[in-house]
């Protein structure tokens, strides 16, 4: 668990349960998968990285108003 409150900002937060946090933050395999699908950022991340909606199976990008608009999978997933 981490982060701050200075970054809580609409394109910089997702609602999550606390079983999958619980995961990104104790197994390896999880924390990379949610860095590959835009759930879990690095501190050196842009917050214009996609975003995958697991639920619609969609590419998104979050602005700073907290609207969402459908992208490409980005171009590390290619």
């Amino acid at each position: 668990m981490g982060g701050s409150k200075l970054l809580d900002r609409y394109d910089n937060l997702l609602m999550i349960c606390s079983g999958y946090n619980s995961q990104m933050e104790s197994n390896a395999r999880v924390a990379r998968e949610s860095r590959e699908f835009g759930h879990k950022l690095g501190q050196w991340d842009e917050f214009d990285s996609p975003v995958f909606d697991c639920i619609k199976v969609t590419w998104f990008v979050i602005n700073d108003l907290g609207d969402k608009t459908e992208c490409n999978p980005p171009s590390y997933l290619i």
